[in-house]
Order: structure tokens, then sequence, then C-alpha cells
């Protein structure tokens, strides 16, 4: 059934952030599960730089986005957002690494009529961003909740 749904439509995971900047390289820690366990569906890492995720975004029927993100929220908690129905706070998106956020990136992809009818965001809430550092212990165990949640989103969706 997953190789029919995925035949018929253009379903992109878009992994976002930086791996040599500790919890930021959450979404790209995610995209190297998937994977391991999903082939044959289009599993994109990018630095979030957001002309890149626009072009990643054209011509999708549903995307999901994984990235790190620093609300005050406790490290690791794991948010899901639809995108689709409403914008993503920019208070949990705002201050970005990538320079242009996010939540800036997907409202424009919206204005300009490229954001997929469907499109997911899953949320790690990160609690360190220095160039160097690896994943916190409660982020990257967030990678592999979120990779199976992905996964049920994904197939069964």
């Amino acid at each position: 059934m997953a190789d029919s749904v995925r035949e018929s439509r253009r379903v992109i995971v878009l992994c976002v952030g930086n791996p040599r900047r500790g919890d930021d390289g959450a979404g790209r820690a995610v995209a190297r599960v998937l994977r391991a366990s999903l082939d044959g569906l289009e599993i994109v890492e990018e630095e979030g730089e957001a002309t890149r995720v626009l072009a990643r975004l054209e011509g999708a029927d549903a995307a999901f986005i994984v990235d790190a993100c620093l609300s005050g929220a406790p490290p690791g908690e794991i948010r899901r957002f639809d995108v689709g129905a409403v914008p993503l706070p920019q208070t949990a998106f705002g201050a970005s690494t990538h320079g242009f956020g996010l939540a800036e990136a997907l409202e424009l992809a919206r204005a300009l009529g490229v954001l997929p009818p469907r499109c997911v965001v899953y949320a790690i809430e990160g609690a360190i961003f220095d160039i160097g550092a690896s994943l916190s212990p409660q982020v990257a165990a967030a990678v592999d909740i979120v990779a199976a949640r992905l996964r049920t989103d994904v197939l069964g969706g």
C-alpha cells in the first residue's frame, strides 16, 4: 500500500538543520534514521536556507518537515503542527540559525502558492546550539520518536 501511495503523489520528508551545531542537527538525525527504514521515500536534508526550502516544497502533494526549535519548552519535547491549516508559531521558529526562519519560509511558500496541501512540521525542542556540540541526550532520544511518528504519518496518510 505504501508504494502505491508514493507512486500516485509526491511526498517529501524535509529534514532541516546544521549537524555541527548541537541540537540544531535533530532534523538531519531524523533523516538518517528514516533512510535506514523507509526505502524509496524522498528524504531530503537541508541546512534551512529559505529559497532551498521553497524549491524543495514546490510540486509536492505532501510535505513533512523536521526541525529543531527553541521556545522555552523542555529539551526533547516534540510538537506537531499542521501547517497546511494554520501558520507555524513564530515564537518557536522565529529565531533561526538558518537566518530567515522556517516559519517565514513556510508563509512565503503559502503566499506563492507552493505550500503543499498537506504540510506537517515536527519540532524538537533543542537546548544546545553551540558550534561543534553533539545532540543533547534528550534530543537524541526524541529523534527516534519523531522518526517512528513520521513512518506512521507518511505511510498512513
